[in-house]
């Protein structure tokens, strides 16, 4: 596996984020793929602070890696139990054993891990450009790192809604219009 060495660029005030190419397939097809996601993580975190009661953030840093689907799918299997690449996975930080950060430092939200064959395959399949499936996955394990899930209907269609916001704000068109969406497993 050819390593290729990680971005990390503060994007504003509130959020740090690192990017981390490890599978040189994300570059081959989509060069930008570290722009997109870090311009798609912002969105969805201010978007996401906006519905929230936050104040006097002090910031978040957020960690994304774009793999391969050999090595999601052993997070997948190793994490959770399932044997199989997916397209993308989110590990939060809230809720581990890791101690809460000092007074005043940023907040670690947690790892966005996004799998190129699989993503790729599904844009494919759902005739949709492999940019704008990939901001969608993005804004969608960002999400899942800031709290939200789709567990439920009432949960679905809430972190749904805000999704499609966040995705029209980077001037994605919705992708769940066709009824083709996200796989609810994750």
């Amino acid at each position: 596996m050819t390593k290729i060495e990680p971005v990390s660029l503060t994007i504003s005030a509130t959020l740090d984020i690192g990017v981390n190419v490890t599978c040189p397939l994300w570059a081959e097809a989509l060069p930008t793929a570290a722009g997109l996601s870090l311009d798609a993580a912002d969105a969805a975190y201010h978007s996401a602070l906006e519905h929230s009661e936050a104040k006097g953030d002090p910031g978040a840093e957020v960690s994304i890696v774009l793999a391969d689907d050999a090595f999601v799918r052993e997070l997948n299997r190793d994490f959770r139990g399932e044997d199989k690449a997916t397209n993308v996975l989110s590990f939060p930080s809230a809720g581990t054993e890791e101690p809460p950060a000092p007074p005043g430092e940023p907040i670690i939200l947690g790892d966005i891990i996004v799998a190129f064959e699989t993503s790729a395959a599904e844009a494919k399949q759902q005739g949709k450009p492999l940019a704008d499936h990939f901001c969608h996955l993005i804004v969608h394990g960002m999400l899942h790192l800031l709290g939200f899930d789709h567990q439920t209907d009432i949960m679905a269609n809430a972190m749904e809604a805000l999704e499609i916001k966040v995705l029209a704000g980077l001037d994605i068109t919705n992708p769940y219009e066709d009824g083709v969406g996200e796989d609810k497993n994750q």
